[in-house]
This record gives structure tokens, C-alpha cells and sequence, in this order.
């Protein structure tokens, strides 16, 4: 895309390539570069393997699935690698901070941008709050495990799940603060956390697979029956119920496929990695290989944990409501694992709170440095961080943590990630339509096929989720679109840009004249004379031809090769051979045969410019 007539100064005008990169507009406050591709799989494991990891298998099927919940991990793990390959293309074209929102402003427009930006904000502002909430309950968990005396007065605000709560508060200001003064820290602290966190799982794994027990694999696929209704209607039921007139079922077939979206919500985090696009070294290429190889991990691992939990206690023995991390090893008589489990959830759920403030932080930064949000928030500290975000977003998911029960709403942070899963899947077909030229280091597989899949797996998903999370998103997108205009569409960069006189564009000013070297391809150098007054066209006379240089060895300029004309009214050159010297009459005196002349006009010019040696080598500069 490029600055021309054709680009309207609407909500819809797109953002091109170039200046999303910074290519034509500098650095557009640059992050400093910190990740490599092992850093960013540890960024998304930080994230993926949560506390959930211990507990959502064991949930998931004794309430919807039974053993055969091992199939419904596949079948998430399926459509987030979807999303996966879709966000690793544009993660490719793109390698900026803003994920998806940066994605729509390139491949849709503006407006949809913010939409997805927006989106963007509520998940991970909800995310952070959420698993700060859950945080404390087990945090106090392992105080009360390790017989830690608390004071009453002190007890009363630890471990709830809602009002004023202060180890929430405290881990929210701790991360906050890390963050705030360097990005470097803050991964060496995920390194450390998250290399324990894969500690504990092995542990987890290897212990529970001593108590593993193959009769508790069956029946597989129990056979299905009505769903209590305990949990809310989905809109996938409530549309079913509407056609078919039948009641929501679990286990069989469709138990099955009810437990993949809630398992789905486990995998979200890969596409946080794309946030940290501009933070990475080579991130056209290392990118996209950070977030296949985390989630390709963090399925592993989840498979691992679910085939070993479910093999260790029968899921007809188990209630939904009320299995906790160390159920299962409390069942089959090995307690003294329950103490090293709430230990590893605290470490799980730290790094999740640390990554998802990073990616909430680089979110805001976007979209203020574009002027969608206050331009003062995209500034940078003396640590090179986007200090002002940090604090701002970090301040947010504080007084949310504090003010709202947020345990209750935590399919939002699922209908966001979807939504902008989403727009990562329709951009890349956009983008392929619209600009195939496109340099793709990375490509998705058998697009566009697969980026159709892609949309309809994830509205599948989101269909799953309750009528009542609809219509908190849709309060919440509409919140944010008055917002778009009330602040966002006046304060654009982009339309800012737009509206400049067109000399003062810097892609307009730069095509407005040809190089110098241009006017020498297209005729002779300026102020010669005229090469043949013969009339263009006139049979026997070449056309004019410039000689082209190899393109490498330098900055040799394009000069035109003026070739010697033939005209018919001249004299035939002087014979060679036997006639070249005529014997001449006898008693007459040999003369010369006059020599063939030229009129100035026409004579060849030799005031070629000296070339500089040919040095050969590629890139000369």
C-alpha cells in the first residue's frame, strides 16, 4: 500500500507496512532488543502453563468428556495451532508491538484496529486481575500447608476471591515495579520461575505414573446424556435448543467436543509472543518460530499431565465442583505431593501475571505511539522500558483486582482472545489478496485453506461460551467504540499524516522527481546535440539504445551507448581488399580516394565518463 489518492482519510484508512516497521519513518520510539527464540518460548510457556495445568483435565472429565477428555486436548490443541500459524505470518510481515491490533490496522483499517485493540486490553486486563485473584487463594494455601502462623486481622484479607485482598495487591505491585525498571530482570526472573515450574510438572508426571491404572481408562467415550444446566446455557445450546428443540448434552460425541473449548482457554498465550516482536533480534524469522515451538511444548505437557491424571483416579469417582490440584494424589494415598503442587501453582501463576502485564504493557504502548490512546503513554523511561504503559496498565488491573469479582468473569478473557484469533485468521487472507508481494518469511501452510478452518474452528469456540459473557463483550466493544470517537479517530497519527499537503509526505516527496540517474536512462545527457537529424523511423537507422551495467561492483552509472547511425545518402565506406587501391589509367599519377566525412552533428560522441574499476561483490554500498 502506498500514500496516493486512493487512500482515504476515514476510520478505515489502513496503515501501510512501511511505517508500521518504522521503515520510512525511523524507529517510532524503538523497544530495546532483549528476546531470543529461547526467550520467547519461555515467554509462552510462562504463560500457556499455568495452574490450570493440574486441575482442567480432571475437571473437564468428570463434568463433560470422561477419559476421552485426552481427545478434547487435541482438538483444542488443533485450532490454537491454527491461530498459531496465522499469527507466525503476520508476525513475519509485521514484527511489532500490538499482536493483533497491529495486524488489523495493516490488513483492515483503523477502526477495526481499535476493535481488536480493545479486545486486546479486556483480555489481558481481566487475565492479570484474574489470576492475581487465584494467586492469593493459593498462595495462602501454602502458608496454611507449611503452618505459617497468620494474624486474624491479616487472615481476613488473604485468600479471597473478591473484595480487598492483599496478596493480590502485593504480586500485582511487585510485577508492576519489575517491569517498570527494566525488561531484563523481569526475564531472568521468568527464566528462574519458569524452569521451576517445568521442574514441578516432571515431578507431578513421574510420580502419578506410578499409580497409573489402565481400568480407569474405561469406557472411553462414556456413552451421553443429559447436561445439568448448572453452568448456563451457551449460545451454541441456546441455537441448537432453538432448531433441533433438544437439551445440551455431556460425554459421548458431543461431550467431547463441549470440553475443547474450555481446554482451548489453557493453550491462549502463544499469541502474546507476538507482542514481543519488537523486542526481538531477527524477529522477522525468530517469531514465528517462538510461538510454534511453545505451543507445540505446552501441548506436550498438557497431554502428559491429562493421560497421567486421568489414569490415576476413575473420573466417575470425581465431582466436578469440587476437585482442587491435589485431589487426585490425595486419593490414591499420596499426600505429601499436595504441598509441592500449591508450590508449583504459586510459581505457574506468577509468570502467567509477569507475561500477560508485558503483553498488556507493549499493547498500550501501540496504540498510543499510533494515537489512538494519550501520545504521553508511548514515551520512554531512562531504562528503555515504556514506563508510563507499565504503570498505567499495571494501576488498572490493580483497582480491577480490588473492585470487581472478577473469579466470575473469566470467559471474558476467553471471548477476547477468540475474537482477536479471529482477525489474525481473516488478515492473512486480506493480506494475500490485497498485497501478495509481501516479503514472508514465514508463510501458513495450504492458506487459504487453512485460514478458513482457521475462522470457522474459533467462531465454533466462541459459540461455546455463555449468552451472558456475549453480553458483557458486546458492553464492552461498545464502551470502546464511543471512546474510538470521541478521542481515538482525532488523535491518529495516521490521520494526522493524511492530511498534510502532499509535497510534505515523505513517500510524496520522494517519488515527486526521478533520481538523477533516471533522466540519463530516458535520453542523451542534457545540453548535447542532437544525435541524426534523420527522422525517427527511417529504415535502416537502429533505434537508440542505453547500456544497462551489471547491477553489482558499485554505483556505475547508466550511460547511453550511442550507436554510429548508417544513412543512405552517404557514401559506401571505402572497399578492402584487391579493390581497395585501384590501379589507376596509365600515364595518370595515383591519388588517394577521399577519406569519408562527417557532418559535427553527426559524428559519434566519445565523451564517455571515465567507469570506476569493477571490484565485483553483492550489497556494494
Amino acid at each position: 500500500m502506498t500514500w496516493n489518492s486512493r487512500t482515504p482519510n476515514t476510520m478505515f484508512r489502513r496503515l501501510p507496512v512501511e511505517q508500521a516497521t518504522g521503515q520510512l519513518y525511523g524507529g517510532r520510539h524503538r523497544l530495546r532488543v532483549v528476546y531470543r527464540t529461547r526467550d520467547l518460548v519461555v515467554l509462552g510457556l510462562g504463560v500457556m502453563v499455568g495452574a490450570g495445568i493440574f486441575k482442567i483435565s480432571m475437571v473437564q472429565a468428570a463434568a463433560n468428556a470422561g477419559p476421552a477428555v485426552i481427545l478434547s486436548f487435541l482438538i483444542a490443541g488443533g485450532v490454537c495451532l491454527l491461530a498459531a500459524l496465522a499469527y507466525a505470518e503476520l508476525s513475519s510481515i509485521v514484527p511489532v508491538a500490538g499482536s493483533a491490533y497491529s495486524f488489523s490496522y495493516v490488513a483492515f483499517g483503523e477502526v477495526w484496529a481499535w476493535v481488536v485493540g480493545w479486545s486486546l486490553i479486556l483480555e489481558l486486563l481481566l487475565a492479570a486481575s484474574v489470576v492475581a485473584r487465584a494467586w492469593s487463594l493459593y498462595a495462602a494455601q501454602v502458608v496454611a500447608d507449611f503452618g505459617v502462623p497468620v494474624p486474624d486481622w491479616l487472615g481476613e484479607v488473604i485468600g479471597q476471591p473478591k473484595g480487598f485482598d492483599v496478596f493480590a495487591l502485593g504480586i500485582l505491585l511487585l510485577l508492576v515495579l519489575l517491569l517498570a525498571t527494566g525488561s531484563r530482570l523481569g526475564l531472568r526472573t521468568l527464566w528462574l520461575m519458569v524452569m521451576a515450574k517445568l521442574l514441578v510438572i516432571g515431578l507431578v508426571i513421574g510420580v502419578g505414573l506410578t499409580h497409573f491404572d489402565s481400568g480407569n481408562l474405561t469406557p472411553f467415550v462414556p456413552p451421553a446424556r443429559p447436561a445439568s444446566g448448572d453452568g448456563g446455557q451457551s449460545v451454541l445450546d441456546a441455537l441448537v435448543g432453538a432448531v433441533t428443540g433438544g437439551s445440551p448434552q455431556v460425554f459421548g460425541v458431543w461431550g467431547i467436543l463441549a470440553a475443547a473449548p474450555a481446554i482451548a482457554f489453557a493453550y491462549i498465550g502463544f499469541d502474546l509472543i507476538a507482542t514481543a516482536s519488537e523486542e526481538t533480534d531477527d524477529a522477522p524469522r525468530k517469531v514465528p518460530r517462538g510461538i510454534i515451538t511453545s505451543l507445540a511444548v505446552a501441548v506436550v505437557l498438557y497431554l502428559g499431565v491429562a493421560v497421567t491424571m486421568v489414569g490415576m483416579v476413575s473420573a466417575q469417582r470425581l465431582d466436578p465442583d469440587k476437585v482442587v490440584l491435589t485431589t487426585p494424589f490425595t486419593m490414591v494415598g499420596a499426600d505429601s505431593m499436595g504441598k509441592i503442587i500449591n508450590i508449583g501453582a504459586v510459581i505457574a501463576l506468577t509468570t502467567v501475571i509477569l507475561v500477560v502485564l508485558i503483553s498488556l504493557t507493549r499493547v498500550v504502548f501501540s496504540m498510543s505511539r499510533d494515537g489512538l490512546l494519550p501520545r504521553g503513554l508511548a514515551s520512554m523511561s531512562r531504562f528503555r522500558v515504556p514506563s508510563r504503559a507499565t504503570l498505567a496498565a499495571g494501576g488498572a488491573a490493580v483497582v480491577m483486582s480490588q473492585t470487581i469479582d472478577v473469579l466470575t468473569l473469566e470467559q471474558m478473557v476467553v471471548i477476547g482472545t477468540l475474537f482477536a484469533f479471529l482477525f489474525g485468521c481473516a488478515a492473512v487472507l486480506r493480506l494475500r489478496r490485497d498485497q501478495p508481494d509481501l516479503h514472508r518469511p514465514f508463510r501458513m501452510p495450504a492458506a487459504p485453506l487453512t485460514a478458513v478452518l482457521g475462522i470457522v474452528a474459533i467462531i465454533w469456540l466462541m459459540l461455546n461460551l455463555k449468552v451472558e459473557t456475549w453480553a458483557y463483550f458486546g458492553a464492552w466493544m461498545l464502551a470502546g467504540l464511543l471512546l474510538y470517537l470521541a478521542y481515538g479517530r482525532r488523535g491518529s497519527e495516521l490521520r494526522a499524516l493524511l492530511d498534510r499537503p502532499v509535497p510534505q509526505r515523505p513517500v510524496a516527496a520522494a517519488l515527486a522527481a526521478p533520481p538523477p540517474d533516471l533522466a540519463r536512462m530516458t535520453g542523451p545527457p542534457p545540453g548535447s546535440r542532437p544525435i541524426s537529424t534523420v527522422p525517427p523511423g527511417t529504415p535502416g537507422v537502429p533505434p537508440y539504445q542505453p547500456e544497462r551495467f551489471p547491477a553489482g561492483g558499485g554505483a556505475r552509472p547508466w550511460t547511453p551507448r550511442i550507436q554510429q547511425p548508417q544513412y543512405p545518402d552517404y557514401p559506401p565506406e571505402r572497399p578492402t581488399g584487391p579493390q581497395a587501391h585501384p590501379t589507376p589509367p596509365e600515364g595518370l599519377p595515383y591519388q588517394r580516394p577521399p577519406q569519408q566525412q562527417y557532418p559535427p552533428q553527426d559524428r559519434p560522441r566519445r565523451d564517455h565518463p571515465p567507469q570506476p574499476p569493477y571490484h565485483g561483490g553483492r550489497h556494494r554500498r
